[in-house]
């Protein structure tokens, strides 16, 4: 039995689960205010996690030794913000949920530390993601000690493929577009993925969990930020428009905005600036991408 996206439970399913969000939201910033004003004063002095803004200590490019060569990697966004805890899906494979009655976790499966997430690692397929090239450098930093790389720390990706759909789930024989990395001491980990596409009801979006070791992140539940990346808008455009098999993403993007997300709409201009990754390339060439991951440590 195939499982549904959240939006297909129609709007008062949407509701519940928008009031829930935001219902969440204010109380994390309350007790953000109440307990964690010193954390985030170290970043501007007015202890609010929107406006927390850090001058970083010097990053390096990320590697831009994949595949696309579309032209200058594109550098870090300047400063750091907390990033948003933000809902995992119901797609996530971490072992926190079930498909089907059974309880989908691809981060106890032998091969999921990987760089290139594009084949497909547990059991017997060996099938391709295909789509546009993406090669995707993210930096975590500590927004408590001026944007400082923090190495060693376990990052799991995954997100929809170019129908829309994800592995483990819609497509249960599949397990590409997923797989954990390990940051170095620069702070940074790379993937080779796709461009995803867009579904109904959401903005264009990746997946990440981020765990302060690998041993944290292959034994499950110890998460330190569950959060999304905001692809691009103009990318989004031109990969939906002008490359193969996103015919589909052309329509579910018309009938979404980055505003009206129910996953992103609430976040501050400096969060969405932080989750949208920089992005250099084309459709045609793919892209070089990177992210900044703040955390308060």
């Amino acid at each position: 039995m195939q499982d549904l996206h959240e939006h297909d439970f129609g709007l008062a399913h949407d509701l519940q689960a928008i009031n829930a969000l935001a219902s969440r939201r204010r109380a994390l910033r309350w007790f953000a205010g109440a307990g964690a004003g010193a954390l985030l004063t170290a970043c501007d002095g007015s202890g609010s996690n929107a406006g927390a803004i850090v001058s970083p200590t010097p990053t390096p490019s990320p590697d831009a030794s994949a595949t696309p060569t579309p032209g200058a990697t594109p550098t870090p966004t300047a400063g750091c913000v907390l990033d948003p805890t933000e809902t995992n899906g119901p797609y996530p494979a971490d072992g926190t949920n079930t498909s089907s009655g059974l309880t989908s976790n691809a981060l106890t499966a032998a091969n999921v530390v990987r760089s290139d997430i594009r084949p497909s690692f547990i059991g017997t397929s060996t099938a391709i993601a295909a789509g546009v090239q993406v090669a995707l450098t993210l930096t975590v930093v500590n927004v408590n000690s001026a944007c400082a790389p923090l190495a060693g720390y376990a990052i799991y990706l995954w997100h929809c493929d170019r129908d829309g759909k994800y592995s483990l789930y819609d497509l249960p024989n599949e397990s590409y577009l997923r797989g954990v990395g390990v940051t170095d001491a620069n702070g940074q980990v790379s993937f080779t993925t796709i461009f995803p596409g867009c579904y109904a009801g959401r903005w264009p979006h990746i997946h990440f969990e981020v765990f302060s070791s690998l041993s944290n992140a292959t034994s499950g539940r110890y998460a330190a930020l569950v959060s999304q990346l905001a692809m691009p808008a103009a990318a989004c455009s031109e990969v939906y428009n002008n490359a193969s098999g996103y015919g589909t993403s052309v329509r579910n993007l018309a009938g979404v905005s980055l505003s009206g997300d129910n996953v992103f709409g609430d976040n501050s201009s400096a969060q969405i600036a932080q989750q949208t990754p920089t992005m250099t390339g084309s459709a045609a060439a793919g892209y070089i991408a990177a992210a900044v991951i703040g955390l308060a440590r």
